[in-house]
């Protein structure tokens, strides 16, 4: 692995691809954090488990294991999903793994963000955080890719959205947040992404899920299914608090153009009944510093936009509510090639984030798929 500290990936012709574009595999971090799982972690290990399993039917996963729960990730996980031991503070591959951008020739390469656990010591979640900072770049070091060095500038993988044709889609909410890069403009946050994602569109959604802990990621509102495609978050409902926040998405993509000039097509993904937290959930919990890590009947950031397209099929969550064939069909019907299978993910939700926010694709080099 050679660390890339003098240059860019656009400088280099690499780009993002879209999520779409075919992988070589996915990666994954076995959870067991005790302030954001749940009465041991063993309801959420099943749903990861699940989730790496229905994955793996199209492509290569490894899942990356503490030394405490090398053995039982191991003994979980089919042979075929590949395991190793590799410390980290928490499970969410998307934000601290590495970004990896591809080349013309197929030549892979991963980019090392600076990661502060959503906000750092200005609304950061939690402290520390420094075995999740490290971990992009030993996956580049264990995948054998080149990394890019920017550590300087704070970003999530749940944070961005690329259609593999130029354009990057994000949330004001999010990039702008005090906790990542106050000292840059708007401006300047936007060469950045530029520059490393080789984009040369940036689309700034106005908002996020309602009560979504991470300053509302752009992977729980909406995301690209294809270039010039994108399904958003909605709800009809005018009288609940997630209604102004996907409407003001629709209104500004209902205006935005892409890179490539086209108007942007919005499918309308409906979303859960509000999903709030009981008190026996609570009571699983251990808190966070002094302070509960849940509250019962906090409202959490449930969304079905939160899913992972792997070469065979779209692994989506679902929460056991009405909407939840009718979001299965929409995605079904935006991937006909492509199996969609949904997972019970309470468990995972709990935690904080969803199957996005689990999972992290590497994409396919010369000749794989």
């Amino acid at each position: 692995m050679k660390i890339i500290r003098s240059s860019t990936p656009a400088a280099d012709g690499f780009r993002m691809p879209g999520e779409f574009e075919p992988h070589a595999g996915c990666i994954m971090i076995f959870p067991e954090r005790a302030d954001s799982w749940q009465y041991g972690g063993y309801a959420a290990r099943r749903a990861f488990a699940q989730t790496a399993e229905a994955i793996a039917g199209s492509e290569k996963v490894t899942v990356c294991a503490s030394e405490k729960q090398y053995d039982n990730a191991r003994a979980m996980l089919p042979s075929h999903i590949r395991v190793v031991e590799m410390a980290s503070d928490d499970a969410w591959s998307r934000d601290y793994g590495p970004t990896f951008v591809k080349n013309q020739k197929g030549e892979v390469r991963g980019i090392d963000w600076g990661f502060n656990a959503w906000g750092g010591l200005h609304d950061g979640l939690y402290f520390p955080w420094d075995k999740d900072n490290r971990m992009a770049r030993k996956l580049c070091d264990l995948l054998d890719k080149d990394v890019y060095n920017k550590r300087d500038f704070i970003l999530e993988g749940g944070s961005i959205h690329v259609d593999g044709e130029g354009t990057c889609m994000v949330t004001e909410s999010c990039l702008l947040s005090g906790g990542r890069n106050p000292g840059l403009t708007r401006q300047e946050i936007e060469d950045n992404l530029q520059q490393y994602l080789n984009v040369s569109t940036v689309l700034w959604l106005p908002r996020g899920i309602y009560n979504d802990e991470t300053n509302e990621h752009v992977d729980n509102i909406c995301a690209f299914t294809a270039p010039g495609e994108v399904v958003l978050a909605w709800t009809e409902d005018r009288e609940d608090a997630q209604y102004p926040l996907s409407k003001a998405c629709l209104d500004y993509l209902e205006q935005a153009v892409d890179a490539a000039g086209r108007r942007i097509r919005v499918h309308k993904l409906p979303l859960p009944r509000p999903v709030t937290v009981t008190e026996e959930e609570c009571r699983g919990l251990d808190a966070c510093f002094d302070r509960p890590a849940r509250t019962p009947g906090e409202r959490l950031a449930a969304s079905y936009v939160n899913f992972y397209i792997a070469n065979g099929s779209v692994v989506m969550p679902g929460f056991g509510d009405p909407a939840d064939e009718e979001a299965r069909s929409i995605l079904q019907g935006l991937f006909p090639d492509r199996q969609v299978i949904q997972i019970y993910a309470r468990d995972i939700l709990i935690g904080g984030g969803n199957i996005h926010c689990i999972t992290q694709q590497i994409p396919a080099s010369g000749g794989e798929a």
